[in-house]
């Protein structure tokens, strides 16, 4: 969970960013609109979420595992660069 308040603002703007993609999905929807118009607002969806995964888990890695050890950070780097090429 983001601690900081700019964190929580970040995130908090990123859940509404999702909420507004999901009532125009819905829209959509009702509207009977094309498979492909669909399929392009549900990955964007899955984009934003995983995105906000992608935050949340970092700054539990960084303050569950920070360290001011340069060695650590660079793991913690690593990590994150390859959840996100897996949360894409």
């Amino acid at each position: 969970m983001p601690h900081s308040p700019e964190d929580k603002k970040r995130a908090i703007t990123r859940l509404r960013r999702i909420r507004g993609q999901a009532e125009a999905l819905e829209r959509t929807v009702e509207e009977g609109a094309a498979c492909g118009a669909v399929l392009q607002q549900l990955a964007a969806i899955k984009g934003a979420v995983n995105g906000l995964m992608a935050d949340v888990l970092e700054g539990h890695l960084r303050e569950t595992f920070g360290d001011p050890d340069k060695a650590l950070d660079d793991s913690i780097d690593e990590t994150l660069a390859l959840m996100r090429s897996y949360l894409r």
